[in-house]
């Protein structure tokens, strides 16, 4: 049987030796802790079982394929029949900032999402029927690689699930971070299933900070640490968060835990000073 908890979930599920997660599962449990889009009685298990009928859909097209020299173009085309075409989800382009285009209930029920969300619903939907699917490491906007019988390429869940070949990309990067910017090969590095899900929550947070909402920001941080509690700026924004919130117990709590895994004096030096701070308003 299955754990349903969500923070038991997210405290104990780690990666294995390739970085893997059961990635979409970790990332309901973490919809389950969302400060703002969560609605009971949202459930994982029928929500897995929606997902895993879009992963039964693509093995009933794979087993068909008959040109093993097209299986590539084959697979990618039944992953987005599947979860495009079938199930009718896309990239919400008009409302993107808003919170529930991050929490995977809320995209499962208005069938729209962010890069990173959809991108999740490729992973394990695709994972689950045999192909190689990874996040990718690329700045400003979440994309997916997809390896089948050795062709591998870069696809993109919230623009149509398209293949976006060099051009494209280079387009991409030049728009996120200038004109010099120069596509490199570790752009088409994969990145593991962890830092797929903590740039989920990044989202989260820094669209709730832009709406000074720092008690809900704070929230989503302590989500994040109960998947990376070695992760000491993860303790230091905590810590900040608490403070700026006059949780000052909470905050010289995060800090002190940051303090305990950071080695660096440099950054070290300013916490305790912020730390001394703390406790002499508790005094």
């Amino acid at each position: 049987m299955y754990i349903t908890d969500p923070k038991t979930i997210l405290r104990t599920t780690r990666p294995d030796g390739d970085g893997r997660l059961p990635i979409l599962r970790v990332a309901l449990a973490i919809g389950m802790l969302d400060p703002v889009s969560y609605r009971v009685p949202d459930e994982i298990e029928e929500a897995m079982s929606h997902f895993d009928g879009l992963a039964d859909d693509v093995h009933g097209m794979i087993v068909q394929m008959q040109d093993p020299q097209g299986r590539f173009d084959q697979a990618v085309a039944a992953l987005n029949d599947a979860i495009l075409q079938k199930a009718g989800y896309s990239g919400d382009s008009e409302s993107y900032d808003d919170l529930q285009n991050a929490n995977l209930f809320r995209v499962m029920e208005r069938r729209m999402g962010l890069p990173v969300a959809l991108g999740l619903i490729y992973m394990h939907v695709g994972r689950a029927v045999g192909f190689t699917v990874d996040g990718l490491g690329f700045p400003g906007h979440f994309m997916v690689r997809i390896e089948v019988d050795g062709v591998r390429g870069v696809l993109d869940p919230f623009f149509g699930g398209i293949l976006r070949d060099a051009s494209s990309l280079r387009d991409l990067l030049k728009a996120t971070l200038g004109q010099d910017a120069e596509l490199k090969p570790f752009h088409y590095d994969k990145v593991d299933d962890l830092a797929v899900l903590l740039r989920l929550q990044n989202n989260i947070k820094l669209r709730l900070l832009q709406s000074d909402n720092h008690v809900a920001a704070t929230q989503v941080i302590e989500t994040m640490l109960m998947m990376r509690p070695d992760e000491a700026s993860l303790w230091r924004e905590a810590g900040l968060l608490h403070a700026h919130t006059g949780n000052l117990r909470a905050a010289l709590t995060a800090l002190a835990n940051f303090m305990g895994i950071e080695t660096r004096d440099d950054q070290r030096a300013p916490v305790e000073a912020l730390m001394a701070d703390l406790q002499n308003r508790l005094n």
